[in-house]
């Protein structure tokens, strides 16, 4: 089989083109850039591009099939020679559901707690020895790439985002998968740029749920309002699982369950992240593992590179990256950090990048959603929105709306002189951006 990437060198992309080498396919691929860490593992397989570019001559009869990545666009030249000559295109979903289309599909999805839910539910599977595909948003330990296939497995484990397919297909991701098993672990408006109001955000949740099949299952949040609201409306002939926050407690910096009137040490922490294993929990359960089997694993569960990530420890500080975008992200990611060591200072700074957290119209849903921090910055750069071509904004009215005392920066060296100054080595620090903080140096 001989299947043909165009935009090789994207974060999935480059993942699947691995996991379909290594299963034995023929792959070839273009991009007209292509970044490390992607450029050196496609190396690693010979799947890297002699050169860089599109070339419409490298679409020929041969090949079987297109996977078509949200890079292209819709006048990219070798997807229309793969028009002309009646190649199938998939999307990359498409693809995925095509690989896995035998196979029971458990499928994340939500506005935050998409990967950490997803690598709790890899980590335990793997830890037992079970066979899987999978599709996971970050590099999690124990897995080369971050999609897996394979002719043996009969479960497939996807992370559902709910942005759109590809330039040819504007449905969400997360409806294309066709879930047997659907997770939701939270719902708070993103992607504006595609759902323009609220009610078509939550409409694509909806759809999801309405899609499960009768022998399907729906786990959902119930201790998230908009979740419980949404998914206890919402007709669908699957059953249906609620999950709350786990009984615990934290005590010098360690998180216990109360497991059957037990206690068990666990080395993530923070509601949020309980909540998503308790997610988990049930999705272990509808893939064949015991209660006992999932808590034997997961108590060794460290968490997902950039998801409440440490980065450096003392006996006196911790400082931590995470991958926060959303309103909702922000406000529970400061809160686990807070809770683990109350008495500690905590420096918290977040950095506008994506669409929707720099749309002026969309910073008022910021508000408070710092205000358990004791010190909070957040940055901006004006090359970002130039490259993006989206408006520039203006540091008081970012401030204004954030609230709480927050102090906005444009420049990312001021912003480390001014973290450096607040930290002295007894606080903790929460690092959050879905970007690189504009390449500012994460050393403290």
């Amino acid at each position: 089989m001989h299947i043909h990437f165009i935009s090789i060198g994207g974060a999935v992309m480059h993942n699947m083109a691995i996991a379909l080498h290594k299963k034995g396919f023929n792959v070839t691929g273009s991009d007209d850039e292509i970044y490390e860490p992607a450029k050196s593992r496609l190396e690693k397989y010979g799947l890297l591009p002699k050169q860089t570019g599109w070339f419409a001559e490298y679409i020929t009869s041969d090949i079987d099939a297109i996977v078509l990545g949200m890079h292209a666009r819709k006048d990219n030249p070798e997807m229309l020679r793969a028009q002309e000559l009646g190649i199938k295109i998939y999307s990359f979903p498409e693809y995925m559901y095509e690989q896995t289309k035998n196979k029971k599909r458990i499928v994340i999805g939500g506005s935050h707690g998409k990967t950490s839910t997803t690598a709790m539910i890899m980590f335990a599977l793997n830890y037992h020895g079970l066979a899987f595909d999978y599709l996971v948003g970050s590099m999690i330990e124990g897995f080369e790439t971050m999609v897996g296939l394979s002719d043996k497995s009969k479960i497939a484990v996807f992370e559902g985002d709910e942005y759109l397919t590809s330039a040819l297909d504007l449905r969400p991701k997360f409806h294309v998968y066709q879930a047997h098993v659907g997770i939701i672990t939270g719902i708070a408006w993103d992607h504006i740029n595609v759902f323009p109001t609220y009610e078509n955000y939550v409409e694509q949740f909806e759809i999801f749920i309405k899609a499960l099949p009768e022998s399907g299952v729906l786990i959902y949040c119930a201790d998230d309002p908009e979740v419980k609201r949404v998914c206890e409306q919402t007709q669908t002939a699957a059953r249906k699982i609620p999950y709350h926050t786990p009984e615990h407690f934290v005590e010098s910096g360690i998180t216990y369950l109360t497991v059957n009137n037990e206690q068990l040490a666990i080395k993530v922490f923070g509601k949020h992240n309980l909540q998503n294993m308790m997610a988990a929990k049930y999705a272990c359960l509808e893939a064949g593992l015991t209660e006992a089997q999932f808590y034997e694993a997961i108590a060794l569960f460290k968490g997902t590179a950039k998801r409440l990530e440490m980065l450096k420890e003392t006996a006196e500080s911790m400082i931590y990256r995470d991958f926060a975008h959303a309103p909702s992200k922000l406000k529970a990611t400061i809160n686990a950090v807070k809770n683990l060591y109350p008495e500690r200072k905590l420096i918290a700074a977040y950095e506008l990048h994506t669409f929707s957290s720099l749309n002026k119209a969309f910073l008022p849903h910021y508000h408070n959603s710092m205000e358990e921090a004791d010190v909070k910055v957040v940055l901006f750069s004006k090359h970002a929105l130039e490259m993006k071509k989206m408006p520039m904004l203006d540091e008081q009215e970012v401030a204004m709306h954030f609230g709480g005392g927050v102090k906005v920066f444009t420049n990312k060296n001021e912003l480390h002189s001014y973290l450096q100054s607040h930290y002295t080595g007894k606080e903790n620090m929460l690092l959050m951006s879905s970007g690189t903080f504009d390449g500012m140096p994460l050393d403290f």
